[in-house]
């Protein structure tokens, strides 16, 4: 059973809905009410939900599997770092690469590269070349770890992926449906 307490989402506004006219149908049973053109969703079901994650993840983690957080909105960025590190799985909130699950042999190659190039940095051999290389390799390495970095540790697909946004992300899941890969996602009353 998850930590979250229903006092809790409701002190965070997880209640209320977008506009009534701004709605998805599908949405319906889990809207409670509607108050001054607004939807009020219906915590006891968002709990459950949550509790039904929960047990999810934690099979999955207590079974040595990894999941991997996606939310590369400006609003998600950190927060998805700060919990992927927190647990020590794999994150992307920067981009999401396209392949990078279905094509995962080639960004597993880009891994290597991205990690080639901090060991040359690391141990001086950067120094050695030319300064407009230097710098080329430096570019480049910095746009891998922005990109890469936080999968460097991903030796395979992940075994379940989270998600912030589902239109955002809208590739990651299809990706991850293609390979049949679990996703767990936060969705709003008009989505």
């Amino acid at each position: 059973m998850s930590s979250v307490t229903m006092k809790q989402l409701l002190e965070a506004g997880v209640h209320f809905g977008h506009q009534t006219r701004r709605w998805n149908p599908k949405m319906e049973p889990y809207i409670f009410s509607e108050r001054s053109g607004i939807h009020i969703i219906d915590l006891r079901q968002t709990l459950e939900q949550l509790n039904s994650a929960y047990d999810f993840v934690k099979n999955i983690a207590s079974k040595g599997g990894t999941v991997l957080f996606v939310g590369t909105k400006k609003q998600a960025q950190s927060p998805i770092r700060e919990a992927a590190e927190s647990c020590d799985m794999p994150y992307v909130n920067f981009r999401w690469l396209g392949g990078m699950l279905t094509n995962f042999k080639t960004i597993e190659k880009r891994i290597f590269y991205m990690k080639e190039l901090e060991q040359m940095d690391v141990s001086g051999e950067m120094e050695a070349l030319p300064k407009k290389e230097r710098l080329r390799l430096r570019r480049e390495m910095a746009k891998l770890q922005r990109t890469l970095g936080g999968v460097a540790n991903l030796a395979r697909p992940p075994n379940a992926v989270f998600l912030i946004d589902l239109n955002t992300e809208h590739i990651a899941v299809t990706e991850a449906a293609r390979l049949k890969i679990p996703v767990l996602a936060m969705v709003e009353d008009r989505k």
